[in-house]
């Protein structure tokens, strides 16, 4: 019954008041955790309300990477990854997706070539219901370490209505008074542009904990693995809705792939900064393939409804002590929460 007020059985199929009720006393339990409401704390309305001032008419729309198309295809797991964890979806065999892939903007009408980066949503279903719910990026780190210092990102980003663009300065001056940044830096001055999702890698910055059948716990964090080249492009080459005609395209000549890989830490790598890349060399395992066979526009696809919290967990992968993660959960709550009773006013 929980699954279906969180929309996992598609779109309408429980009164949008009744989800917006469960939706938001999950962001209460989530954000009493996080320490939220305490006063002068930062609370998710106050996060999902500066999300929503970056330009465009966000209204009926997610808050953050509201630009997107949904998908749907299967998650086929080879069995490797039942040595590291009981997670249902991670014992040989193939099992439903929904998805969806987006820019990283607050405007659902911004052009493809706007935002540096770009996501993939999954939602992996057990046999038995349990589901794992994943947000990854293509930076392989996040720019910021905690709630306060996104929110502060997310100010320096926003419109001023007197010019319509952001305060020019605001960015270089969050940037100089935020180190831990230079990672997400390196690589949005490095990594190639392409105009296609299909040619992307896609990281969970996240760590998580996987517990095996033992009960041995292991830090870990995911990508998901291009089949497809990338191509790299001028940016000012990327139209203004290149990435789905792109996804569409290639998926009328067939499904795409990606190779999912669990990257393992070790004890002292850190779980609780998602800027900290891990060392290299770290043991990595291949637990399947993600195959996309289609893809629908989101305004009547599988994923509108779906709100792609990444501490909806299966049994077997557990939240790690990063902040982000409970910040992400409730934030995730109230924007569904005001774009579905958006949806209905309209």
């Amino acid at each position: 019954m929980l699954r279906r007020l969180l929309g996992t059985d598609g779109p309408l199929l429980v009164p949008a008041i009744v989800i917006a009720l469960v939706l938001g006393a999950l962001a209460s339990a989530f954000a009493a955790v996080a320490g939220w409401f305490d006063p002068g704390r930062l609370t998710p309305a106050r996060m999902v309300d500066a999300l929503g001032r970056r330009g465009g008419d966000p209204v009926g729309h997610r808050r953050n990477h509201a630009k997107g198309v949904c998908f749907t295809g299967s998650f086929a797991a080879n069995g490797a990854g039942t040595d590291l964890s009981t997670a249902p979806m991670l014992a040989a065999g193939r099992y439903p997706v929904t998805g969806r892939f987006a820019i990283a903007t607050g405007n659902p009408l911004a052009a493809d070539g706007s935002a540096r980066v770009r996501s993939m949503a999954v939602r992996i279903v057990a046999p038995d219901g349990q589901e794992w719910r994943s947000g990854m990026n293509t930076s392989p780190v996040f720019a910021v370490a905690t709630p306060a210092a996104f929110f502060a990102m997310v100010q320096a980003a926003m419109i001023d209505p007197a010019t319509g663009k952001p305060d020019p300065q605001a960015m270089p001056a969050f940037i100089a008074t935020h180190p831990e940044t230079g990672a997400f830096l390196a690589w949005a001055r490095s990594a190639p542009w392409t105009a296609s999702y299909a040619d992307q890698a896609y990281y969970g910055l996240n760590a998580f904990i996987l517990t095996d059948a033992r009960g041995t716990g292991r830090p870990v964090r995911w990508s998901m693995r291009p089949e497809t080249a990338a191509a790299a492009v001028a940016p000012d080459t990327i139209g203004a809705d290149v990435l789905a005609g792109d996804l569409a395209e290639r998926l009328a000549r067939g499904p795409l792939r990606w190779t999912m890989v669990m990257t393992l830490g070790q004890p002292d790598d850190p779980t609780d900064d998602a800027t900290r890349p891990w060392p290299a060399g770290r043991r990595e395992v291949v637990v399947g393939t993600l195959v996309v066979d289609a893809a629908q526009d989101e305004a009547h696809g599988p994923c509108r409804d779906v709100n792609f919290d990444p501490t909806i967990l299966p049994d077997g992968i557990a939240l790690s002590d990063d902040p982000l993660l409970a910040a992400r959960s409730a934030s995730y709550a109230t924007s569904f929460d005001r774009r579905i009773a958006e949806q209905v006013r309209r």
